[in-house]
């Protein structure tokens, strides 16, 4: 059975990642600052909580001097929409 794309990440088994941009975009090449758009950051100190994906791991290894990546929970990541609900 093939897997849905669509699935919640929280539903299908995967955990959670927090990403946080600790250095700046400034002078960086275009396609580090497309990818930081892409994993929702928009200013140093800003965190995204994000699915632990091939696709957002490989966003995050194109940019590894400008982010920190943890483990996150189920919870923290609704705790994270909430407030981008606000």
């Amino acid at each position: 059975m093939a897997t849905d794309p669509t699935t919640d990440a929280g539903r299908s088994g995967e955990g959670w990642i927090r990403v946080t941009q600790v250095r700046s975009a400034i002078g960086t090449k275009p396609k580090h600052r497309g990818s930081l758009r892409a994993l929702g950051l928009r200013r140093i100190g800003h965190t995204s909580v994000l699915p632990d994906r091939p696709e957002i791991r490989g966003m995050v290894a194109r940019v590894p001097h400008l982010v920190t990546v943890t483990e996150a929970t189920r919870q923290e990541h609704d705790e994270h929409q909430e407030r981008k609900a606000r």
